[in-house]
């Protein structure tokens, strides 16, 4: 073991396990309601748009703005500070075919205090 990564003998291509906890999402929706840009890309922007059936520039003017760092844009915010495509209890309303950021927390990406708000289990 090197640098917290367990090299496998005789392993095929990139075979290597990274002994970084991971996380299982219990839908909690505490991401969901945490302050700050939800980046989308213009290829994500095209999925939701088809997803909710909306001609892509719709899209962009009634559910996205110009991000915090004005470098592309973010899903805009409910009033109370909430993504916008959450519903109910901790419904997502585009699950199918949300953003990268939205699908990569916590093990992709995460902030300090994390473990505070976010249910997810741990699995490895």
């Amino acid at each position: 073991m090197a640098n917290g990564i367990i090299l496998m003998k005789n392993a095929s291509q990139l075979d290597k396990v990274d002994s970084t906890p991971r996380y299982l999402c219990q839908r909690c929706g505490n991401c969901c309601r945490w302050p700050g840009d939800v980046r989308v890309t213009e290829e994500e922007v095209g999925k939701i748009a088809r997803f909710l059936g909306m001609r892509e520039t719709d899209f962009v003017e009634r559910c996205t703005r110009l991000n915090a760092n004005r470098t592309g844009l973010s899903i805009i915010d409910k009033p109370n500070g909430e993504c916008l495509f959450l519903e109910g209890v901790n419904e997502c309303r585009i699950q199918p075919v949300k953003p990268g950021q939205c699908a990569g927390f916590p093990n992709d990406w995460n902030f300090p205090g994390w473990r505070e708000q976010c249910e997810a289990i741990e699995v490895t």
